[in-house]
């Protein structure tokens, strides 16, 4: 066999597609009608009077219902330096995360790999993404210790990219599953707010958006190309993937691990940013495929705020339907970070069932998935929807 032949043997022959998914929360479920009353309380700042009317209109406006996170009250009195705004406490977040975050991840998983429907050993890769703590070796590397996978499982860790990592690990696993006959790729994505938790200062009113938003979540994925009939179910097929930076947006959002934990700043008009560049992306993303009608296809957001939604239903006048899914798992789940498109795309396929509808992709064959994060970075990822 000459080397042509060789490497062309290696390569699967069809696109990329999403199997299975799975997700999981914490047990722990804040009301966001009463977070207000309790976080003031539980962090001692309730004497911050006119902050906290400030922190309440914050969760009126969200659109978040509830939220799931493994921090408890107990957990936080037991660790009060979390409550504080600089408080030492890194030791603390990372004895917890290190831990925390590949368990919940586990959960996440073993559903994926149950609704696969294969055994575990056929795993080829993993792919772990988290911005929550960091370690060595990493949170894959525990992951595969507690589901058991092949000591010879090729794994990448994603550590510190922020919200748009869950697109990230899909344009990874696109690249390995169709340069690698046979391959079958776990995707984790798990997010635990215990890194970045902190009570409220006057001078950093930012902190209050990420405490309004974020919430704690994992999800998981199995993606491969070359489906076995009968026993694999493709869902998505990942058609095109690419990341891309927005220039205007350098600066507006950032993250720095201190002794406190990650500390996040939000320094410029973020919805605006996006929603001003939405329109070229999605026209690059689009263009081979002959599709510019953006109420034609359906839509994978990561729902990093209300107002990022809204400006960007505004701005392509979409229809309110097309991010009927995106704003549902914010309102059920608040802003889980990375696992949000996951979560999304997990929606979105249950709801299309429910509704009889003719694909996965609430009745549409093409559509896109928008992970937002960090740079602001950008990553954009078609897929094309299964017939149910």
């Amino acid at each position: 066999m000459d080397i042509t032949e060789f490497r062309r043997a290696q390569r699967a022959e069809g696109p990329a597609t999403i199997m299975a998914i799975g997700t999981a929360t914490p047990p722990n479920c804040m009301d966001q009608s009463t977070y207000p009353d309790y976080y003031f309380r539980i962090t001692n700042s309730e004497h911050m009077i006119m902050l906290k009317e400030k922190f309440k209109r914050m969760c009126e406006k969200s659109m978040i219902k509830k939220r799931y996170m493994y921090l408890t009250e107990e957990i936080l009195k037991g660790n009060p330096n979390l409550c504080g705004y600089m408080e030492p406490s890194l030791n603390a977040r990372q004895d917890m995360t290190v831990v925390e975050v590949p368990k919940l991840g586990k959960e996440a998983a073993q559903k994926a790999i149950r609704e696969w429907g294969q055994p575990k050993s056929k795993i080829t890769h993993l792919i772990f993404c988290t911005t929550s703590g960091i370690d060595i070796p990493g949170a894959d590397y525990q992951l595969t210790k507690l589901l058991g996978l092949r000591p010879s499982v090729n794994r990448f860790m994603i550590y510190q990219q922020g919200c748009f990592a869950g697109g990230t690990a899909l344009r990874l696993a696109k690249d390995l599953a169709e340069n690698t006959k046979g391959a079958r790729i776990l995707i984790v994505c798990s997010e635990i707010t215990a890194f970045t938790f902190r009570g409220p200062s006057l001078t950093h009113v930012d902190t209050l958006v990420g405490q309004a938003l974020f919430a704690d979540g994992a999800a998981a994925a199995i993606v491969g190309s070359d489906p076995i009939q009968e026993i694999e179910k493709p869902l998505f097929q990942i058609i095109s993937a690419s990341q891309t930076l927005i220039r205007e947006g350098h600066g507006a959002i950032d993250g720095h691990v201190r002794e406190a934990g990650l500390l996040i700043h939000l320094l410029k008009d973020i919805p605006g940013i996006i929603s001003n560049n939405i329109e070229t992306a999605l026209d690059e993303a689009f263009q081979p495929f002959g599709i510019s009608d953006w109420n034609a296809i359906f839509w994978i957001v990561h729902p990093g705020g209300p107002a990022i939604l809204d400006q960007v239903e505004e701005k392509l006048a979409l229809k309110p339907e097309k991010l009927r899914s995106t704003r549902r798992i914010l309102s059920e789940y608040g802003n889980m970070s990375s696992a949000c498109v996951l979560f999304i795309l997990d929606e979105m396929r249950m709801s299309s069932l429910k509704d009889g509808l003719s694909t996965t992709g609430e009745g549409f064959e093409w559509g896109i998935l928008f992970g937002l994060g960090p740079g602001l970075t950008v990553e954009k990822v078609v897929l094309r929807s299964t017939s149910i």
